[in-house]
Parts: structure tokens; sequence; C-alpha cells
């Protein structure tokens, strides 16, 4: 049985690298960043880490949606390229607009049918809930079954966390959501936050000090293991690239039998919100 041709449509928050993305008929939009001295297409002309160089020298990013023609584009080119089954998966309507963008142009194609999901999730969510996606279609998984009933167990069942070193640049951007305001900077209180069910970021816990980050990591996502065996795990960094190597490394032996581990570099955009040292972890459930 062939698999059947399918495409997808993220932005650039789904975080997934070129290497992940090779093979793939995986067409992404960039969502775009605004700086001193202009507007930038995140993933093309800026990234995450020169998005943090900024943000050391005193600038604050803006954020705001793809462009609506590049949307428009995008899909015309997945036509073009032979394909009439889409699969769109943008960062949380909790979030932003872009969601709504994309809804409201895949209503209107009458060559595609394309199907969008409010993910209300990001980063590492989305990109784990994409490849997952990906292997179930290769697997020879039929369309009605991806839209109806594997897509929308995936993405209540993919459990993303991530740390957060200050809240200053969530507090600025007006993207702090349902997280505590914490007052314990002096403290070193490291909040780590996850994806409430409206799709907004949310305290999950804190911590005291960046070393017991990655143990509280991996506390979180393993609370949904339960009697759970078969499952992904996912690893993220924001300008934090040796802490989620040793992330890796710890995850794996704390909870070993994963089917697959993927890793991922924050995107631009979030960056500006999460600010540099950031790490992420993530389970997906697929039983």
């Amino acid at each position: 049985m062939n698999p059947e041709k399918i495409a997808f449509l993220v932005d650039s928050c789904a975080d997934l690298s070129a290497e992940y993305r090779a093979g793939k008929p995986i067409y992404v939009v960039p969502l775009r960043i605004s700086c001193v001295d202009g507007d930038y297409s995140d993933g093309e002309d800026i990234d995450a880490d020169e998005v943090y160089r900024r943000q050391a020298m005193g600038e604050l990013p803006r954020t705001s949606l793809p462009d609506m023609l590049r949307v428009a584009e995008t899909l015309d080119r997945i036509r073009d390229d032979g394909y009439r089954r889409v699969v769109a998966l943008p960062l949380s309507s909790g979030l932003s607009g872009t969601y709504n963008m994309i809804r409201l142009q895949c209503m209107e194609r009458r060559d595609l049918e394309a199907v969008p999901f409010d993910t209300r999730s990001g980063a590492l969510g989305i990109g784990m809930v994409v490849l997952q996606v990906w292997d179930d279609i290769q697997q020879g998984m039929s369309w009605d079954t991806l839209i109806h009933r594997r897509i929308p167990q995936l993405l209540r069942d993919t459990h993303p966390y991530f740390s957060v070193d200050t809240l200053e640049f969530l507090q600025k951007g007006g993207r702090i959501g349902k997280i505590t305001a914490l007052t314990g900077t002096l403290l070193n209180i490291k909040p780590l936050v996850g994806f409430s069910n409206d799709g907004q970021l949310t305290s999950v816990a804190k911590v005291r000090g960046s070393r017991q980050v990655p143990g509280k990591l991996i506390d979180l996502v393993k609370a949904h293991l339960g009697d759970h065996k078969v499952f992904n795990l996912g690893v993220e960094n924001g300008g934090n690239l040796e802490g989620m190597k040793e992330l890796e490394r710890e995850i794996q032996t704390a909870i070993p039998g994963c089917r697959k581990i993927w890793s991922a570099r924050m995107d631009g955009t979030l960056a500006t919100y999460v600010g540099k040292g950031m790490l992420g972890a993530a389970i997906q459930l697929l039983d």
C-alpha cells in the first residue's frame, strides 16, 4: 500500500531543523520579527542567536504574523508540487493570530483539501507532532484516520515544557498569559512553563537555580507516562546547546524505552519572549 500524498504547512515556530525537514513535504511560512533596523523573516534572515544578541544590547525585537500573501503563495506551491491534501499545524491561537489567518486561507481554497488545527502548542510540541504524523503516513495511515483521530490524539498527548531564565521578555512582549509574575529574581527562581488547555503559556513549576531545571523537566514529562509503553521524547534549547545534550542523556536514562527522541533549537519568534538559556523537554504518548 503506497503512502497517501499529504503535505504539511507549518510556521517557523515548529522548530523543525533542515535535517528533519529533508525529504519531507514540509512547507514553512516565517513569522516576522521587527527590529530597530527593519523587519526580518524568522528562520530566513534572522534566527534566535541574533535575537539574543539584540536583547543583550538592550533591544526588544517584536513579532508579527506571517505575510498573508506568503501564506497564499505557499499553498499555491503545495498545489503546484502535486499535493491535494494539506495538514496545517501553526503556532497556538493562545499566542498568535497565525492560526486564524491560516484557517481562513485554508477555507478559501477550492484546489486543496487543507485542514488546519489549532495546536495550542508551539516549538518542540508542534515539531514532534509533524514528525510522528509523517511516520504514520509512511506506515499507510489514511487521511480520514489522520484528520479525525490521529492528529487530535497527538496534539492532546504531546506535552512540552520549558524553562525560562527571566520573565522580562514575556512581560514586555505581552505574552505572560497565565504565568505567575514571580518576584523571586533575586532568589534565582527559574519558572517552568507549559501550555494550558486554551493554548496560553502557564506556570507549572519553579526551581531555585539552573542546576535543578533538567531534573524538574524530566519529572514533569515522566508524570504523563503512567502505564503507557509506546512514546517519543524530545529536548530543546535556546542558546544552551551543551545543557540540552546533557538533558538528552539524562532523560533517556530516567525514561528508557522511547521509540524516538527528537531535538530542536528555539526559533527566533519565541526567542523574543523567552530569552537566552532556555531548556525544554517533551513526551509524546502513542498508545
